[in-house]
């Protein structure tokens, strides 16, 4: 927990001060300074008897006492730093800036332990080492530029790398992207983005909190905690972003099934994101675009108006609004011929509405309350309004910033002129308003907010499993792949829906098999992993003489203990499995089967527990979710039958943890039914420690 004098300190002392503003040292001092803490600085360093007009003490055993401290001295004098000013000043909040700890080398990575371990035993909180620092509304505790000026209605910043901050920072003040509070945490060796994000969360207060999180993570190394707070502020009305750097793989992992080959511990990021709510983002133009859409408010449906003097803006807007899910809808009847006579003549009101290069302030005024009030088919409106630098359009923008304010539906300004109407521009922003520069970045970032599911306001409810049938299974089982009857017990009693089957060890059982299944039937070997890839796999066997010949062939396949008969079903072929994720639980992973899995990787996952809703949006953000629906006179599949299956797999694996990897692969969905036909269950109860 971050303590009190780590956010509103009365004292600071920086160790390592200087009058050298290029210093960290230094430049710390003048940000504290021009930020105007109203408590004393007190700068340490034995060469100097003043620093920045400040007194200076030569050494932290002569300070007086003090809440914060701000080291920049080599890591090697920080243990006794820290242990002086814990002792015998009582300091409880300390933020160290300097780098050549544990990200330098195994001797910074003690010195670091042995930092913490004091920190701790006096009740104190760390941020650092190798950060930039902090900014609160009551110090500027950053040795960096820019400083934002603090909002408390901007946004609250967590970033896990203190240049990456800078730069975010960077990328999003020009836009009029305030901030509320600023935390870089560098090395979190205390207190890292989870930690301050549950103290957001427990400190959280409706009425003067900032509702808008954003989060620049290298790595999460407490996932849960920041799953259950990310999931508390967002049902409190906050919104989230973030940034997980690292997500592409180092390779595919050595797996030997279809889900230990697909899952990832980036797509365990992202099923967490999606449990959270957290809106992924991918670089800090996109982060920052993303929060500019959290300031305005949600939108309320689909269907946007475009509304431009601009033809080759609004049809780029257009194709990021399309490609992304929203709508841009055609706006016809007698209310847009009203409005087409208040335009000049050319202009167009179909959507986009082109009111042309000479449009006038009163002209967008008018458009915008046409959507506001008459247009029914419109939910919100982006305004694209440049120049070509021929004119002032101070008049267009104070329209834009009244028109904001006043209008019932969400109003985005995309301001792409940032040259031309520089002073314009920089008014509309001093009003307090935000501008989208690019049009495309800002389609994607509002089209990527609108299809991020929302949190679920209550923890799903279960689907009834037999827990007590699982866990004798699981009880009698050896590590590794169960046996197929193991299999077909944890189906059933997870009340999964699979294919009739019989397993056969001698021809006369395949062949009283296949008749008690019904022709035609699916020969399939037991014992080798892969099976198609052996040739252990043959369909539509119809007479009995074909099952006594593939049984005899089947039998001769190396590694095979016996051969497993089901009914040929038809069907559209899906994919689901299970995989145990290090820190983050159980990951659910559906898609289409066939080469939808196994090329294109069109794959959608969720952490455990799973809710339907949750299985539904996974399965409605499958890039083949058309196929699922059902397109081209071809049957889809019942996708409520398809996330009941995903619902339980996740109920079986949270009664079963030592279940590492789980193939259904394939099901075969229908409007009718969903089934597995092949299933594959890998136990590993040595790295289980529940």
């Amino acid at each position: 927990m971050l303590v009190k004098e780590l956010i509103n300190p009365a004292s600071i002392a920086v160790v390592g001060g200087s009058n050298n503003t290029h210093k960290p040292g230094g430049k710390v001092i003048e940000n504290l300074l021009s930020g105007n803490f109203e408590g004393p600085i007190y700068p340490v360093n034995p060469k100097e008897a003043e620093i920045q007009g400040l007194k200076a003490y030569s050494s932290s055993a002569d300070l007086p006492n003090v809440d914060l401290a701000i080291l920049a001295i080599p890591a090697s004098l920080c243990t006794a730093t820290v242990k002086t000013l814990t002792e015998q000043k009582g300091t409880k909040a300390f933020i160290i800036l300097s780098a050549g700890f544990s990200e330098e080398s195994e001797d910074g990575a003690k010195i670091e332990r042995e930092v913490v371990d004091i920190i701790k035993a006096h009740g104190g909180s760390l941020i650092g080492p190798n950060c930039i620092g902090v900014l609160t509304p009551s110090y500027n505790g950053v040795f960096t530029t820019p400083i934002p000026k603090l909002d408390p209605r901007g946004c609250d910043f967590i970033s896990g790398s203190g240049a990456t901050a800078v730069f975010i920072m960077e990328a999003g003040m020009p836009k009029g992207l305030t901030f509320s509070q600023v935390f870089s945490v560098g090395n979190s060796a205390q207190i890292g983005v989870e930690e301050v994000l549950e103290y957001l969360d427990e400190t959280f207060d409706p009425e003067h909190s900032s509702k808008v999180k954003l989060l620049y993570i290298e790595s999460i190394n407490k996932p849960q905690k920041l799953l259950k707070h990310a999931k508390s502020l967002i049902r409190k009305g906050c919104r989230i972003a973030a940034v997980k750097a690292g997500s592409s793989s180092a390779g595919s992992r050595a797996a030997s099934s279809h889900t230990g080959a697909l899952a990832s511990s980036d797509g365990a990021v992202d099923a967490l994101f999606r449990k959270a709510g957290i809106v992924r983002c991918y670089g800090r133009d996109e982060l920052t675009t993303v929060a500019s859409v959290f300031m305005h408010p949600p939108l309320p449906g689909r269907r946007i108006a475009v509304i431009t003097h601009a033809g080759g803006p609004a049809v780029m807007l257009t194709d990021a609004l399309s490609n992304g899910g929203l709508e841009v809808p055609p706006i016809e009847g007698p209310a847009a011929e009203e409005l087409k006579e208040h335009l000049f003549p050319g202009s167009s009101t179909a959507n986009p509405i082109d009111f042309l290069a000479t449009g006038t302030a009163e002209q967008l005024g008018r458009i915008i309350d046409f959507c506001d009030t008459r247009f029914d088919m419109i939910d919100a409106m982006v305004v694209i309004f440049g120049s070509p630098g021929l004119f002032e359009v101070y008049d267009v923008y104070q329209v834009l910033h009244e028109k904001m304010r006043s209008c019932k539906k969400p109003i985005y300004p995309v301001l792409p002129s940032i040259i031309n109407v520089k002073n314009e521009i920089t008014d509309f922003l001093a009003k307090g308003n935000i501008n989208f520069p690019d049009e495309v970045e800002f389609g994607r970032a509002l089209s990527r907010v609108n299809a991020t599911p929302p949190v679920s306001p209550t923890e799903p409810e279960p689907p009834e499993i037999d827990r007590q049938a699982i866990r004798e299974v699981i009880a009698v089982a050896d590590s590794g792949y169960l046996p197929p009857e193991a299999v077909q017990q944890l189906l059933d009693a997870a009340g999964i829906p699979r294919a009739g089957e019989q397993v056969a060890g001698t021809v006369e059982e395949a062949a009283s098999a296949a008749a008690a299944l019904g022709y035609p039937v699916v020969m399939k070997v037991v014992g080798p992993v892969h099976k198609s890839d052996v040739g252990g796999v043959v369909v539509n066997v119809k007479t009995e003489e074909k099952v006594r010949s593939e049984f005899n062939r089947l039998m001769q396949i190396k590694e095979t203990t016996g051969v497993l008969l089901q009914p040929m079903l038809n069907g559209q072929e899906l994919f689901a499995g299970v995989s145990s994720e290090p820190g983050f639980g159980h990951v659910v992973l559906c898609g289409l089967g066939g080469i939808f899995v196994e090329v294109l990787k069109d794959v959608q996952s969720g952490l455990t527990p799973l809710g339907q809703q949750e299985a539904l949006s996974m399965i409605r953000s499958l890039k083949g979710y058309r196929m699922i629906e059902g397109t081209r006179g071809q049957e889809g599949t019942d996708e409520y039958l398809f996330a009941d299956i995903l619902t339980r797999l996740g109920a079986l694996v949270e009664t079963a943890p030592e279940i590492a990897e789980l193939d259904l692969n394939p099901l075969l969905g229908s409007p009718n039914y969903v089934c597995a036909v092949d299933a594959r269950i890998k136990v590993d109860k040595e790295s289980y420690h529940g």
